[in-house]
């Protein structure tokens, strides 16, 4: 035939006839009557008692005799989302979630009840503002009708995305073909009846009237639609053949679940049992369907509310449909959890996976967090996992990530498998359709080395995931022309794949930390979590070293604080830690914390007590102390009356002191003013604002400062065009104001060991009071501050020009340092003008440095010479009261001889963090203890008991990019049983000595 009009005006056709199709996709349909509401009699347009809770409907129903049961579906829109369990005659339940995207469900006999429990909510959190019932109906399918509309809209699909293929007028002709084949009913009435609800016959002035009644298809007018699908499949199947398909997809089916978000915990509860319920379902309806679930936290939870569920779920992991995925404990931001955390995330994951499952993975699964630290690669070897998936990478705004599938290699050397894929469809939550295949493989970078790439299809964030739709669309697509072959697919055999193509070609490679940019704020954000946070991560580091060290002086064996670590993991989760959820989420998250925080507390405590135990007793009360490091520290520590021990005393690593309080003095004399404070180390001059105006450095006689430091910046222009509490752009500077408002200063303390002033200020509505602290052994300026904080979309800095050139700073990471341009020389450079460092970052020159240290804050920016950190952010959304009210934090400028390393910056940062364990008035006998001894260039990660009750873990790891020997000396009777990995598992590496950013693990045993 020949045609006048253009591809594009037969398209526009197409998809104009296609409507047609849509209104007789239904038989019959007859309304639910029997309804109740929180127990009352309900009928569609009842509305609900109450918007917040759960609400709970019931219902009956008897499918017509008549009815094809096969075709017949209930389909609901109660007001809201929740989880409907559907029991059919003989009282066996299905259950499926209900949401916008789940409202038909299958019926498994004639008479049927269901249960359902909602909130009125939808998928984002959104309130429904109104809930009621919308709509209740047993709907009889024209199955035959609904898949040939499918298959035609899938043709016009595939038209519009593969445009200028030749392929295109061939798909064309085949649907006029069979729309020209079509024997289309039109008896006036009946025909008016049913295309009433389209949108065009929608805008009419005035419809006739209509007897409401409808004719469906005749038999042979069905038959005729059934003959044309079969047809219309074989004639794309051959067209296939002319033209095959062009790339590959391994389809997985997914329901990214995020563990808190626009939602509190108790909904993502809810969210689990329906998403799990409904993957359940769609594997009853094909047996080729494959659906994959990260988060061992998530199965840990289902075992504690719905061990049936849980059950199922076994049973479908077992004949492969069902693929559990991740290896981690949650899906964690990397940024900020410190390397112990991390390691436990894998630990605690695989370990779960293994008890429940029977299986350790090898792929790490985080689609969705906001860049990586260079410490993982690391881990997840030692952890099983060779194998890395995410596609946040894909979202950075200024450069393109170079790669989709590559070697990520860590900061030790380590590498793993990484791929990324990029759809344009709505990223991990796509949808099996031609324009999200086409376009996936397109962007397919890594094509010429693999012949596949990954696509997870499925609704996410708030759950759900995939629809009966995408498996018949999946069957149909199998015969398509041109387009990508798309199969169901796990992610394992994906990686399988993909490992073997690696053997064959060269990858590219990316070394180090991938950072995202975007949704830099994350970084600050929220900055109560953050705090809690790294105190929960470092109480109970400190609570297990106390416990592990009176255990090998002879006390029982402590317990396990798994229970309280998987506390802080859970709140690791990407949209906690960062500060990019609700404020319910964000109150329950600080609460968790300081509850772990109090737990770890009494633990050490106890620990302490077992310890104390241990050691020849004496009448008098001493001191006893515990050196939580493997750095030789000076006493220097707060008691229980708030009074400060500032000595020249030096604990050696992990060790136990026994002291006579009354015998230590202060390390060397001490001096303060209104405009100074002093000791042998530093002298700190301030200015009338308060600022600092000199920090002379008296080893090097280096003045470290280049401009006033300290200054205080709220920067008011931080209100980015996306993403309120997720990011800060890079215009945020544009409008900032100094805040000099300073409505009071004075020396606040005066003593031998320390030595105090205290400034109070004011900025609009808020109050910011900052102490400045020297001990009389400290070689850093602590600078205390408390916030009452009462403004709205502001950031605040702190900013120090410091007497030092560098062109890059060194910011700690986990288990290592990454180093960050301090210019803007590129496009990647400029990017990075917001940053994680830990604990610490530093500038320094040959034979000098200045670094800039904290307990509980990660969002930096150096650039040139200013050491700047974030301290605060106030978005309006999702938390309109983000960083409201009171917060306290402490920072430090630390000037040293040498760079960072030699000049003890990380040494200082840890005794900041992780002060000396006290136990007072203790009737044990002085002396000191030193039940292990540990040589070599290493810091301490964690000293914990074993998983398993064999023994002592330690944690060492390289932390400066050095290498070097080790040495180990254990008490008597205690043995080094030798390496092993995060997994505490035998590791074939040397005991020997470490290499650069090298994690070290050793099983200590009684002998």
């Amino acid at each position: 035939m020949v045609h006048s009009l253009t591809l594009q005006q037969r398209l526009e056709r197409h998809q104009v006839r296609l409507e047609e199709l849509v209104y007789w996709t239904e038989r019959q349909k007859q309304p639910l009557t029997s309804l109740t509401l929180e127990g009352e009699s309900a009928n569609v347009g009842t509305p609900w008692p109450g918007t917040d809770g759960v609400f709970s409907f019931t219902g009956t129903g008897t499918v017509p005799a008549d009815w094809s049961l096969a075709d017949c579906r209930l389909r609901m829109n109660l007001g809201g989302e929740g989880l409907v369990m559907l029991s059919d005659d003989q009282g066996a339940a299905t259950g499926y979630g209900i949401d916008p995207y789940h409202r038909s469900f299958p019926l498994k006999s004639h008479r049927f009840s269901f249960t359902a429990e909602c909130t009125a909510r939808l998928p984002f959190g959104e309130p429904v503002r109104a809930p009621r019932i919308e709509w209740a109906e047993l709907v009889w399918v024209d199955t035959a009708v609904e898949q040939l509309h499918l298959l035609m809209q899938q043709i016009a699909e595939a038209a519009e995305t593969l445009k200028d293929h030749e392929v295109v007028p061939h798909l064309l002709d085949l649907a006029e073909k069979a729309f020209y084949q079509l024997d289309w009913p039109s008896a006036t009435e009946h025909y008016i009846s049913r295309t009433a609800q389209a949108p065009l016959q929608q805008k009419i002035w005035q419809l006739p009237a209509t007897r409401g009644e409808t004719n469906e298809l005749s038999e042979s007018q069905r038959q005729n639609v059934l003959e044309i699908y079969q047809q219309l499949l074989g004639e794309l199947a051959e067209l296939q053949k002319r033209f095959p398909p062009e790339g590959e997809i391994a389809l997985s089916g997914h329901a990214h679940i995020d563990l808190c978000w626009l939602w509190p915990y108790d909904e993502t509860r809810r969210k689990l049992r329906r998403t799990f319920h409904t993957a359940l379902s769609l594997m009853e309806q094909s047996a080729e369907f494959r659906f994959n679930q990260s988060t061992a936290h998530y199965y840990w939870q289902i075992s504690q509310m719905d061990p049936t569920l849980l059950e199922k779920i076994t049973e479908r992991v077992k004949t492969g449909q069902w693929e559990t995925l991740g290896g981690l404990w949650v899906e964690p931001d990397t940024n900020m959890p410190t390397g112990e955390s991390l390691a436990r995330q894998v630990l605690y994951g695989q370990q779960f996976f293994e008890q429940q499952f029977g299986i350790r993975h090898d792929t790490c699964w985080m689609p969705d967090c906001f860049g990586f630290t260079g410490a993982l690669p690391q881990l997840l070897q030692q952890g099983g996992m060779k194998n890395f998936f995410t596609i946040k990478v894909n979202w950075s705004e200024t450069n393109r990530f170079p790669a989709d599938l590559f070697w990520w290699e860590g900061l030790d050397g380590s590498r793993v498998l990484m791929h990324t894929f990029d759809n344009p469809m709505q990223g991990y939550n796509g949808f099996v359709h031609p324009h999200g295949h086409r376009e996936t493989w397109k962007n397919f970078r890594g094509k010429d080395k693999h012949p596949q790439t990954l696509l997870t299809v499925g609704y996410g964030d708030g759950g759900g995931g995939p629809v009966p739709e995408m498996i018949t669309r999946e069957e149909q697509l199998k015969v398509f022309p041109a387009l990508p072959k798309a199969r169901w697919a796990t992610v394992k055999d994906f990686f399988a794949s993909a490992n073997q193509s690696a053997e064959r070609k060269a990858l590219p490679v990316w070394a180090g930390e991938i950072y995202l940019e975007l949704h830099r704020a994350t970084l600050t954000t929220q900055g109560r979590v953050k705090k809690a946070h790294r105190d929960a991560e470092q109480a109970l580091i400190s609570a297990e070293i106390a416990g592990s060290l009176a255990h090998m002086l002879g006390a029982d064996a402590p317990d396990s604080l798994r229970d309280q670590w998987r506390y802080v993991l859970k709140n690791e989760f990407h949209d906690i830690l960062p500060g990019s959820s609700i404020r319910e989420v964000n109150i329950q998250a600080v609460e968790e914390l300081t509850e772990v925080i109090h737990q770890a507390g009494e633990y050490q405590q106890g620990a302490m007590q077992a310890l104390v135990g241990q050691l020849p007793a004496t009448h008098g009360e001493h001191l006893v102390v515990v050196n939580p490091s493997l750095d030789c520290r000076p006493l220097e520590t707060k008691l229980d009356d708030g009074s400060v021990l500032s000595t020249d005393t030096l604990l050696p690593p992990l060790s136990v002191a026994v002291v006579d309080p009354q015998q230590l003095q202060p390390a060397g004399a001490l001096s303060v003013s209104e405009t100074h404070l002093e000791n042998r180390h530093i002298r700190v001059l301030l200015n009338a604002d308060g600022t600092l105006a000199s920090i002379l450095h008296k080893a090097s006689g280096r003045e470290t400062l280049a401009d006033r430091g300290n200054q205080l910046w709220a920067y008011t222009a931080d209100k980015p065009r996306n993403w309120d509490a997720w990011d800060v752009e890079e215009d945020f500077a544009a409008r900032g104001e100094e805040i000099i408002d300073l409505q009071s200063l004075q020396v606040v303390e005066s003593g031998s060991h320390r030595v105090a002033i205290r400034l109070v200020r004011q900025f609009r509505d808020s109050h910011i009071c900052q102490t400045y602290s020297l001990t009389a052994n400290g070689k850093r300026l602590d600078i205390h501050t408390e916030l009452d904080w009462h403004d709205r979309r502001i950031l605040l800095k702190t900013l120090t020009p410091v007497a030092v050139k560098a062109r890059e700073a060194t910011c700690e990471c986990a288990y290592g340092v990454v180093k960050r341009p301090t210019h803007e020389n590129t496009s990647w450079d400029a990017a990075m003008f917001e940053a994680a460092a830990h604990r610490f970052a530093d500038l320094s020159e040959p034979g000098f440095g200045v670094a800039l240290l904290n307990d509980g804050k990660y969002g930096h920016s150096i650039r040139n010479n200013v050491l700047a950190l974030s301290l605060l952010r106030s978005p309006i959304y999702p938390d309109p009261l983000a960083d409201e009210g009171e917060q306290q934090f402490t920072y430090a400028l630390y000037p040293h001889s040498d760079e960072w390393y030699r000049g003890g910056v990380r040494e200082e940062a840890e005794a900041l963090n992780r002060p000396l364990l006290i136990s007072e008035s203790q009737p044990a006998a002085t002396g000191l203890y030193q039940p292990i001894k540990l040589s070599g260039p290493v810091s301490l990660s964690g000293f914990k008991p074993a998983e398993d009750g064999q023994g002592l873990i330690l944690r060492v790891y390289e932390p400066a990019g050095g290498r070097g020997s080790l040495e180990m000396g254990l008490t008597k009777g205690w043995k080094n049983a030798g390496p092993v990995t995060v997994l505490e598992e035998p590791m074939n590496v040397s005991a020997n000595s470490i290499k650069p950013f090298e994690i070290k693990n050793f099983r200590l045993c009684r002998d």
